[in-house]
């Protein structure tokens, strides 16, 4: 049972300290990690040895101070492991050379008497005396563990929560081994006066800090556990081979040609085994051999280049934005060939981008500077740290970012990109993998290009949309101080229109007065100029009128008061007003009325204007000679009013801005230069605020029809809301004359 124990214990400890080296022998950790599991092994079996009564008296001597001296070591290099691992700490000078000296000082102890004691042999039996220094080495041994719980949890959150829970388990592993140690190895001892058969199961203590080890590498990455378990069954098939090996031949030797029963004993005892399993670690080529088949079973093709390809250029297609892209393709990388990185460094323009998996390392511009260089002597095949002269600048350079390949990805001559490939986690790169890397490396750079081109469209489009921006705020600032303008406009023309109301007003009375009569007998020709100042004082009064209405709109009190009207009458009267104005430009003015008219709720002063305001208009614009003819009908349940003159007409160009707002038309600007351009821009107001639409149509040279629709149903009946309400009413322009 113990000689298990001790094989079993000792593999473990030694397999796991030496993959930890073989995985990065640079660090001091895991250098230092090596020395716990060789001090380790080595006071496992000096235990194992003092615990055997039938050696020689002076080889369990010796193991009992083995014993001593490697259980302080293991202490002493764990201590010093934490002043390295989960975070370096430095070590003040005075506490390095105060550790060295009191260091030597145990050992040599140890080594004497004066701790270890003596075996004696009584009645038959080894016996093991107490040292009169050992509460020295207890002391000791005390004060390493305070350091080493000290440095471990001087680790806080701030510095990682993996690095925390690390220093966590590392003190909870080395605190249990320490104490279950020194509880069998001496305390018990001391306290049954000198019995030492507890150290016998000091061996199971070191399961303690193994499996906890191994549950950190599991749950935190701290080591690569496939590769250790592999590795861990390679080395046990090559202890087991060599071991068995040596007992068969042994045995079978002593049997056959040593017929001494002490001879046969030795070669089986367990000295021999613990000696062939030393053997066994330096015993390279059976290593090699385990390790070759260990490779073969466990390694083997362990990813389908078919299918990475496939995944890659779906990665690659269906990625459009260039960082994206960069990232997806790392991660695809990275992943199958279980690298701790995988980045891309790209060169566009004058910018560079880095991007790969998370927490990649960052590539400068003189770092790039260094690769070209390389490349251009060396070739732009793919670069092996590990084949690179480690003289070279590109050798530091790789090592420093952790960077075990990088892969030019030529463009033109040049090297456009670069994708660094990090170390490997848990073997080393083969010839393949670079291989697979190489034939990627025209994809990856026709869709570094795509993904550049659709860049350049996002920057191109990013400027223009910056541009618009500037000048949608250019334009909202003038649009505001237009608006601000236009209020003060309106304001004036508001205040200017009341103001003028009130004299024109005076001079209209004055002239009717003087008109019929009332100061006194006029003569003809003094009645004819009367009669034009009447008319154009009546114009006056209209067009102040329409300013004070364009005023309304704006302030919102353009108020539809509808009541019951005649709409004949209404016309007939404006028809009648206008004769006078028609004859003095030589033109026939004539109304055509319906045999019936049913009677509508209208606002009638409004809608008188509308009326004044087309048959005014045609007046105007027609040639002397010309018939005006007005017509009022019903057609498809609605009040339909069209005057029709064949005046000027209205240019095709601009007859959809013609019911705006002060717009006139350019032949009309020539022909009546005192326009306001509000009169239809009204109309068209008042006619939708009853719920009604625009009729017109017009030919340029020929004349123009204009007019509206009313809906007669809803007209009916007296109001139920105000304007805005009838406002709500769909409506639609009529371009088309039902005068015809």
């Amino acid at each position: 049972m113990d000689l298990l124990i001790l094989i079993v214990t000792c593999v473990i400890d030694l397999t796991l300290g030496l993959f930890v080296l073989l995985r990065d022998t640079r660090k001091t950790y895991t250098r230092l990690f090596v020395a716990v599991s060789i001090l380790l092994t080595g006071w496992i079996v000096s235990n194992y040895l003092t615990n055997h009564q039938e050696l020689n008296l002076g080889v369990i001597n010796l193991a009992n101070k083995a014993a001593f001296v490697s259980g302080f070591g293991v202490l002493v290099a764990a201590v010093l492991f934490t002043y390295f691992f989960p975070q370096r700490r430095s070590i003040s000078k005075t506490e390095r050379n105060l550790g060295i000296i009191g260091v030597l000082i145990i050992i040599g102890l140890s080594m004497t008497s004066l701790v270890s004691g003596d075996a004696v042999l009584e009645n038959g039996t080894v016996e093991f005396t107490i040292g009169p220094l050992v509460w020295l080495y207890i002391a000791a041994f005390a004060v390493c563990i305070g350091i080493m719980v000290r440095n471990l949890l001087s680790i806080h959150r701030d510095q990682g929560l993996v690095k925390l829970q690390q220093a966590r388990f590392i003190l909870i592993a080395f605190s249990a081994t320490a104490f279950f140690g020194l509880l069998l190895n001496v305390i018990i001892p001391l306290a049954e006066g000198g019995n030492w058969d507890s150290t016998r199961y000091g061996p199971l203590v070191t399961v303690i800090l193994v499996a906890t080890i191994a549950y950190t590498i599991v749950k935190h990455g701290l080591f690569d556990i496939r590769l250790a378990a592999v590795r861990g069954v390679a080395y046990v098939f090559s202890l087991l081979t060599l071991a068995g090996t040596y007992y068969l031949v042994a045995f079978g030797i002593s049997r056959l040609f040593i017929h001494d029963p002490a001879a046969v004993a030795a070669a089986q005892s367990p000295i021999s085994i613990v000696l062939a399993l030393i053997l066994a670690f330096v015993f390279q080529p059976v290593r090699k051999f385990f390790d070759r088949l260990t490779n073969s079973i466990f390694f083997h093709d362990n990813y389908d280049t078919d299918d990475f390809l496939s995944r890659l250029g779906e990665e690659l297609s269906a990625a459009t934005d260039l960082r994206n892209l960069l990232q997806r393709a790392s991660e695809e990388i990275a992943g199958t060939l279980q690298s701790e990185q995988g980045f891309f460094y790209v060169r566009y323009g004058d910018k560079h981008i880095n991007a790969g998996t998370p927490h990649h390392s960052l590539m400068e511009v003189g770092n790039i500077r260094i690769l070209d260089d390389y490349i251009e002597h060396a070739g732009s095949k793919a670069i092996v740290a590990d084949l690179v002269s480690e003289s070279a600048d590109v050798y530091s350079l790789l090592k420093q970012h952790k960077i075990a390949i990088a892969l030019p990805l030529m463009h033109g001559g040049k090297a456009l990109s670069y994708l660094f490939v990090g170390r490997r986690r848990s073997r080393e790169y083969t010839q393949r993998d670079v291989r697979v890397l190489e034939t990627i490396a025209n994809e990856l750079m026709i869709a570094i290009q795509n993904a550049l081109s659709v860049q350049e469209v996002k920057d191109i489009n990013a400027t223009l949309q910056q541009r618009v921006n500037d000048a949608t705020k250019e334009l909202r600032t003038t649009n505001k101080q237009l608006q601000r303008l236009d209020a003060a406009k309106d304001e004036f023309i508001s205040m200017a229109s009341h103001q003028l109301r009130t004299p024109l007003t005076s001079v209209k009375g004055y002239i009717s007065m003087v008109l019929e009569g009332d100061m006194g007998h006029i003569t003809k020709q003094q009645r004819e100029v009367l009669e034009e100042a009447f008319a154009s004082s009546e114009r006056m009064v209209h067009l102040i009128g329409d300013f004070l209405n364009v005023s309304r709109l704006k302030t919102g009190k353009f108020i539809i008061d509808r009541r019951s009207s005649d709409l004949v009458k209404v016309i007939t009267q404006e028809v009648a007003s206008l004769q006078s104005t028609a004859k003095a430009h030589n033109l026939e003015l004539s109304f055509r009325q319906p045999s019936y008219f049913p009677m509508l709720y209208l606002d009638e002063a409004k809608i008188r204007q509308v009326v004044m305001n087309f048959i005014d208009n045609a007046i105007y614009y027609s040639r002397e000679g010309t018939a005006i003819k007005v017509a009022l009908s019903i057609s498809d349940g609605s009040a339909v009013l069209t005057v029709k003159d064949t005046g000027i007409g209205v240019p095709p160009a601009e007859q959809p801005h013609l019911f705006t707002k002060f717009f006139r038309a350019t032949n009309a600007r020539k022909k009546r230069p005192d326009g306001t351009g509000v009169g239809l821009f009204l109309a068209k107001k008042v006619i939708v605020a009853h719920g009604g639409s625009m009729v017109f149509e017009s030919t340029e040279g020929e004349g123009s029809t204009f007019g509206f629709r009313l809906p007669i149903k809803l007209l009916s009946e007296p109001a139920t809301g105000n304007a805005d309400e009838l406002n709500n009413q769909p409506h639609h322009d009529d371009h088309h004359s039902d005068a015809n």
